[in-house]
């Protein structure tokens, strides 16, 4: 590992097994890699992370890896290990022996048959910190019932409060446009684990913490659960319309569409003022984000009839002047071109390990002291494996030779 490679940043030191795959438990390591962990990603030999092969599109480069395993494997390093092999299931219980973290996204008792489950590995390692991503969690009446991403949108509810309402063209039941549940699952198993890191700074306690896609989802539906559990009110799909303040939707201008969202009743006030609708910015009824809610359709027919003489541009220009929060819905390319972003330098460049280019979306938290680091582009499959097993389990080469012809680990070329 040459200087500008080493762990730098707040988790520096921490050393994390990864054997996760797919998105929602890369994701968890990759935020810890990002802070300056140490990250062994575990894959199956001759095939790797699933989603390696989830494309097009895929990199030029002859490994074959879609842009999609971009996304979630950058600061990595991979080790390529058949876990089904007793020498394989070894080599992994040793590297776990001197690491802090093990993340996994097996399925509830998936690797207990390998010795690799949390009390198998915590017997040598007490003070281990064990991070599991299933479905369903551990225990429960569904905890043996695969969890994949669409499914738990659909059984969390937010299906349900998620696209147009009931009686427009295009009704139903609708996903989100990325994998939330992956990647909020992801996010919680991070927190989680910084809470059990500082637990075992002050206890020398290592734990399990078991992670599922349904009650992250859940905890998720925030404010629309919160309204079923304390008013009895059953969250309906609302289209772009928000179900307890207002405005705060998508409205048509004469050339296209606006965002508006607005948090307060003097924001509502002023954008009356701003469209000419001085009579409905002094009426009573309407000064309170409860009476709009009880007029909805009188007042958001209103201010659809007077938006729809304005310019996007010119009515987002007078809003920004207002300080009134407003714009227009971007695509992916034209968000990932904005000066905004830019500034925040949220786009990185990364050269892997063969000289490839790849563009990967940065940490977002700006750490003032401890920054976010780049130091490995996602990894090819198995190109970590001789170096790694050398520098942290002492193999001579002989030995990963030996390994090698066996089929129990791989190395990529």
């Amino acid at each position: 590992m040459t200087e500008s490679e080493k762990p730098a940043g707040p988790l520096a030191g921490i050393r994390v097994l990864d054997l996760s795959r797919i998105l929602a438990g890369p994701w968890c390591s990759q935020i810890l890699g990002d802070l300056g962990a140490e990250v062994i990603k575990i894959e199956q030999p001759g095939h790797g992370d699933d989603s390696r092969k989830w494309g097009p599109p895929f990199l030029e480069d002859g490994s074959g890896d879609s842009a999609y395993y971009l996304c979630a494997n950058r600061n990595k390093r991979s080790v390529a290990i058949d876990i089904a092999r007793p020498e394989g299931a070894e080599l992994v219980r040793k590297l776990a022996a001197d690491s802090d973290i093990v993340l996994e996204n097996f399925r509830a008792g998936g690797l207990e048959k390998y010795g690799l489950d949390y009390e198998s590995l915590r017997k040598t390692n007490p003070a281990l910190i064990y991070g599991s991503i299933t479905g369903f969690g551990q225990y429960g009446p569904y905890k043996d019932k695969g969890g994949y991403d669409f499914l738990i949108q659909g059984m969390s509810g937010l299906m349900s409060v998620t696209g147009r309402p009931e009686g427009e063209p295009g009704a139903g039941p609708l996903k989100a446009g990325v994998s939330i549940a992956d990647l909020t699952t992801g996010l919680y198993l991070a927190i989680g684990v910084l809470a059990a890191l500082h637990h075992r700074d002050v206890t020398g306690q290592g734990q399990r913490i078991d992670n599922a896609l349904l009650d992250t989802l859940v905890a998720l539906t925030a404010n629309q659960s919160a309204g079923w559990l304390n008013g009895g009110l059953v969250p309906r799909a609302m289209g772009n319309a928000h179900p307890t303040v207002l405005p705060y939707q998508d409205f048509a201008c004469s050339d296209g569409q606006v965002l508006v969202a607005l948090g307060n009743d003097r924001q509502f006030h002023q954008f009356c003022r701003l469209l000419g609708l001085d009579e409905m910015a002094e009426d009573p009824g309407l000064a309170t984000n409860a009476g709009r809610i009880a007029r909805r359709d009188e007042m958001i027919g209103a201010l659809a009839s007077a938006i729809a003489e304005w310019r996007s541009d010119d009515l987002i220009a007078a809003m920004e002047a207002a300080k009134l929060p407003g714009g227009k819905v971007n695509t992916i390319p034209q968000v990932l071109e904005d000066p905004q972003i830019a500034a925040r330098g949220l786009v990185r460049e990364m050269t892997r390990s063969d000289g490839t280019e790849v563009r990967v979306l940065g940490f977002p938290p700006q750490l003032s002291e401890t920054p976010a680091t780049y130091r490995h582009a996602p990894p090819r499959s198995g190109e970590d494996t001789r170096a790694v097993l050398a520098g942290r389990l002492g193999l001579a080469e002989s030995e990963i030779d030996v390994l090698l012809a066996a089929g129990v680990i791989a190395e990529s070329l």
